[in-house]
């Protein structure tokens, strides 16, 4: 019985040595031995770091997008003359905003139906897009991947109600609103 308690000592003789260490006020910074409630900006910036120190770095796709690092751009295949295909390729997997605007003179209630279902007709054909209305008829889609932007575009200008799209300041008028242009 005598030798388990030695044992037992003898066990968490190094979790008390290290307790009693690092419990000692003398041995912390100054920055640390406040409350917390009277931290600085700084103190909390050193908290993070130190809190951070010894955490694996995130993977690339877990990074926030501007810290993603960039894709490469495989430029042997594409036309030179086609700038578009250009901007395409380059916006792969970055957020890209385009505007889409109604024809006619739809009230904010039609242009959101309107487009809700253009939304949802990009969603069955795999192009994830989110939908903001900014005005009476005029709405953001926000694609994850700028690359699939195009391809609403495509999609967008056929549709009997579209005025246009707008991606990156270049403007697609509807192929069914030329006329009225």
């Amino acid at each position: 019985m005598l030798a388990r308690w030695i044992l037992l000592l003898l066990a968490l003789m190094p979790v008390l040595v290290l307790t009693k260490k690092y419990t000692k006020d003398e041995d912390k910074p100054d920055w640390a031995k406040k409350d917390i409630r009277d931290y600085s900006e700084a103190d909390l910036e050193r908290l993070l770091d130190q809190w951070e120190e010894d955490e694996e770095p995130l993977e690339p796709d877990e990074l926030p997008e501007h810290l993603r690092p960039q894709p490469k751009l495989d430029l042997s295949n594409l036309d030179s003359k086609n700038p578009e295909e250009l901007l395409k390729v380059s916006k792969k997997g970055r957020t890209l905003m385009t505007f889409v605007s109604v024809s006619g003179n739809p009230t904010r209630e039609e242009a959101d139906e309107i487009t809700k279902l253009w939304q949802t007709s990009l969603w069955n054909n795999h192009i994830q897009a989110e939908r903001y209305m900014v005005d009476d008829n005029r709405a953001i889609f926000l694609f994850k991947d700028g690359e699939q932007a195009w391809e609403a575009k495509d999609f967008l200008v056929e549709q009997e109600r579209c005025k246009g799209v707008t991606i990156e300041n270049k403007e697609y008028p509807g192929v069914h609103t030329r006329d009225e242009l």
